[in-house]
């Protein structure tokens, strides 16, 4: 079974009748309604929405069994799942960013550049993580022209790294 997929984050606690913000990494963020119980990481705990309603930028929740505002508090900060099998596929040129964690980072020329370790998204754009054997960790736009290849068949993406990277990456190098 494939891991679950992270698909919303709890956040503070919104009024006294133990409603929460909702913040949701799906395209729609009502879909996480339509995916049956949300589960922690470990599986160990699952909450149903019983209420969504749109609100600046994130959700306000309800929870079925989550009553006061103390239980709400209690839940700030906890990550929710779903099973792989529950979302939709992805469209080419689409991906979760679980199936990109982990896979090797390599040129044009097939030479290792290092591994993905995160996708983030600060508002401008996706932004690919690669883990180097040595140094730091390089952030890099996530467009075709940095990522022209995703292989997840052959667990690797090419990585075209920018003139400025490439330079500073040969002069570290002493190439």
């Amino acid at each position: 079974m494939a891991a679950p997929i992270c698909v919303a984050r709890i956040g503070a606690a919104h009024g006294v009748r133990g409603a929460v913000k909702l913040w949701t990494f799906t395209e729609d963020p009502f879909a996480v309604q339509a995916y049956g119980p949300l589960m922690t990481k470990d599986g160990a705990r699952q909450f149903e929405v019983a209420t969504a309603r749109e609100a600046k930028g994130h959700l306000v929740v309800t929870l079925k069994g989550v009553a006061t505002r103390e239980d709400a508090e209690r839940l700030n900060g906890l990550e929710l799942y779903v099973a792989r099998e529950k979302l939709p596929e992805t469209d080419e040129d689409e991906y979760y960013h679980a199936d990109l964690i982990g896979l090797a980072a390599v040129n044009a020329a097939n030479e290792p550049i290092g591994r993905v370790i995160a996708i983030h998204n600060f508002g401008a754009g996706d932004i690919i993580e690669i883990e180097p054997p040595y140094g730091a960790t390089m952030l890099l736009p996530f467009t075709n022209a940095v990522v022209p290849t995703v292989d997840l068949k052959a667990g690797h993406v090419v990585i075209e790294l920018p003139q400025e990277i490439a330079d500073d990456d040969a002069s570290q190098t002493g190439a």
